[in-house]
């Protein structure tokens, strides 16, 4: 009986703290970390909110990138900090539910070691060309390489790497065969891509929009189920293939154990930054489509999208690397 006491006065004690802690948040500096350099997705989406929440919260924002190993630098600081609200760290579809299966080993758990705050943005693939090449629509390349089987070169960030496995997945549905071209990230990609080495790609719409609207490239199509206003007149690949889907989410986790008051403070704020005129336009200019949703919507896409990408791996025998 004493031991059983002591045991719910402990508890008590650690539930009280933590209760403190929350009503106390934030009392210093809060940083975002961003698994990959400036300029990416994250990395911009981040730099638009932070001012906001540093205005909102009181306490400076700081937007911090940890690169390496294909993002797995930044999010294991992530996974590893403090459960105190003060180390967020953002996070994307391919480093929480594609990783996961094409990684033998990851040096984090995107399912057991974060806590979910929002995911606050989605966006859409582009199938684009060098403008040497003569496809002026995905019909056009698609019917080409299923009548020439080997002939289309498509580049993508790396084996296994989400842009890969969104043209694996046209792959299977649409029943051509093309020449994998893979890099080790996305600049090398897009150098040879403008150079004309490779013919097509299917790459994260944020980063192809100046290279599309200068004329550099063209863009036959775009992956979202339905045509997007920021892209009027491209139509999607599910008009040549349909039921073809496939794109990108963005959002914030914590590290496991994060207080829950805590987590919703920083959703509402998150949610309401993004959803600012001037934010979110800039935003939607960027291809990316403004979601601000719940930590329980967050979980179950996570959960969802992890179960669906498992299933593709196993379905094109991508062996773990």
């Amino acid at each position: 009986m004493r031991a059983k006491t002591i045991h719910l006065s402990l508890f008590a004690v650690l539930f009280a703290a933590c209760a403190a802690q929350a009503q106390n948040y934030p009392s210093k500096p809060v940083r975002i970390v961003i698994p990959f350099p400036p300029g990416n997705t994250v990395d911009v989406m981040s730099r638009l909110i932070a001012p906001k929440l540093t205005e909102r919260l009181g306490q400076t924002v700081i937007v911090d990138n940890r690169v390496g190993a294909n993002g797995q630098i930044g999010m294991e600081f992530g996974a590893r900090a403090a459960p105190d609200g003060y180390t967020l760290t953002a996070g994307q579809g391919g480093s929480m539910v594609v990783m996961p299966h094409t990684y033998k080993k990851l040096s984090y758990d995107p399912l057991r070691d974060y806590t979910l705050i929002t995911v606050s943005t989605t966006n859409f693939l582009g199938m684009v060309v060098h403008p040497s090449v003569p496809f002026k629509s995905a019909r056009d390349l698609i019917n080409f390489a299923r009548a020439n089987p080997g002939r289309i070169s498509f580049g993508s960030n790396g084996e296994g790497a989400f842009t890969h496995l969104a043209v694996e997945s046209l792959r299977l549905m649409s029943g051509f065969t093309y020449t994998h071209v893979p890099y080790k990230g996305s600049a090398q990609l897009t150098t040879d891509l403008l150079g004309g080495h490779i013919d097509a790609a299917m790459a994260g719409i944020t980063g192809l929009t100046p290279m599309v609207r200068s004329g550099k490239l063209r863009l036959l199509a775009i992956s979202s189920l339905k045509r997007q206003p920021s892209f009027e007149g491209v139509p999607t690949i599910a008009e040549t293939v349909p039921g073809y889907e496939s794109g990108g989410w963005f959002g914030y986790v914590a590290p496991a154990g994060t207080p829950r008051d805590i987590v919703n403070l920083l959703n509402a704020e998150i949610n309401r930054a993004m959803s600012l005129p001037d934010v979110k336009e800039k935003l939607n200019a960027a291809g990316l489509i403004v979601l601000n949703e719940s930590p329980e919507y967050f979980a179950t896409l996570l959960k969802n999208d992890y179960a669906k990408y498992a299933k593709l791996v196993r379905d094109i025998k991508f062996e773990p690397q």
